[in-house]
């Protein structure tokens, strides 16, 4: 049983509660390993179609747990960080967060590696490390790939603190609701993903993924034919024809 999370299947959705709100949920050694098991259950099992990211009480994620960090020093910590800040580059299931309060720092990191991300009006976002003298070198390429690196490097070398409205202008955040209507608003997101072919999305998924670094036009052009001969792409071409819901595979 985790201590810092707690999970739960809604449906397709398989939703993932980060549960420190007394630690601002900050992230923990044991948090990011566990958060990683999280991901690596959801995508093993063949009744989720996608994750939903959220938390308890007021902050979203303050980033590293630095009690621990100052205690323990950085034992373990690069590896899981690095795993933990490039899941949203290998996961094969879609990841939409819900950001309930502040997301600063390693919980920018959290946001830039999941795919769909909605916030509650107000929330503040910061990527703050320089204040304590460090500089986010392992969420960077996230954030970069995320909003771009010129914009990267100023928010983390200002460390300056913004809110919704700015940080849907530059893409950090895809959808901004009042505070009340935040977990419908990202429930029903996830459910339409959900709905959608686990196998096609997969494929999906993978493309985008794999064709940052190799050759995306041949890469397409396989993947797209692996999709023509999936028994899901004739059903779905057949329920559109027929004006039903689609029965995937």
């Amino acid at each position: 049983m985790s201590e810092s999370l707690r999970i739960s299947q809604e449906g397709r959705v398989r939703r993932i509660t980060m549960a420190r709100p007394e630690k601002r949920n900050a992230l923990s050694i044991a948090m990011c390993e566990e958060l990683l098991a999280a991901f690596d259950d959801a995508v093993a099992d063949p009744g989720t179609g996608c994750i939903l990211l959220d938390a308890e009480g007021k902050v979203f994620c303050s980033g590293m747990d630095l009690d621990e960090a100052l205690e323990h020093g950085p034992k373990g910590e690069l590896e899981v960080h690095e795993r933990l800040f490039t899941v949203g580059s290998r996961i094969a299931k879609p990841i939409v967060a819900a950001v309930q309060g502040p997301a600063l720092a390693g919980g920018i990191g959290l946001l830039c590696n999941a795919h769909v991300v909605v916030a509650a009006m107000g929330t503040n976002f910061g990527i703050t490390e320089l204040r304590i003298g460090m500089f986010p070198f392992v969420i960077f390429r996230a954030v970069a790939a995320a909003i771009g690196e010129r914009q990267a490097l100023e928010l983390s070398l200002t460390t300056r603190v913004f809110q919704t409205d700015e940080a849907l202008r530059i893409g950090l955040i895809h959808q901004a609701a009042p505070e009340f209507e935040l977990d419908d608003r990202a429930s029903a997101l996830a459910h339409t993903i959900a709905g959608h072919s686990t196998a096609v999305t997969a494929l999906g998924m993978r493309y985008v993924n794999e064709a940052r670094t190799g050759d995306g036009a041949a890469l397409a052009r396989q993947l797209r034919l692996e999709v023509f001969r999936h028994p899901d792409y004739a059903e779905g071409v057949t329920a559109f024809k027929e004006k039903r819901r689609p029965v995937w595979a």
